[in-house]
């Protein structure tokens, strides 16, 4: 597949596309996803749960800054949402992923 930042991009390519099948595929079984501040998920089963209960229409992540070293990727981004309702959500985050 190429670099960790490549895994990273694939991934956020299947958030933006709600691609939950693909983004299941980049799971490990024990995946930790700790989206603050809410409280860590532990393993892809519990993590899967909730994106696949995902609210949004719409999902863009813009990528402002990408950076990896070794196992760790680290990405500044945007991450806007349109909601079911059609409110706009728009959300700075600063991301770290260890693959």
């Amino acid at each position: 597949m190429g670099s960790n930042s490549d895994v990273v991009i694939t991934l956020m390519d299947a958030y933006t596309q709600k691609d939950f099948d693909a983004i299941e595929a980049l799971f490990t079984d024990d995946a930790v996803y700790h989206n603050i501040p809410m409280t860590p998920l532990n393993g892809k089963a519990e993590a899967m749960q909730v994106i696949r209960a995902m609210q949004a229409q719409i999902v863009d992540w813009e990528v402002l800054n990408i950076a990896e070293d070794g196992n760790v990727v680290l990405t500044e981004r945007v991450d806007k949402f349109v909601m079911a309702d059609g409110k706009a959500v728009s959300l700075p985050v600063m991301d770290t992923m260890e693959l």
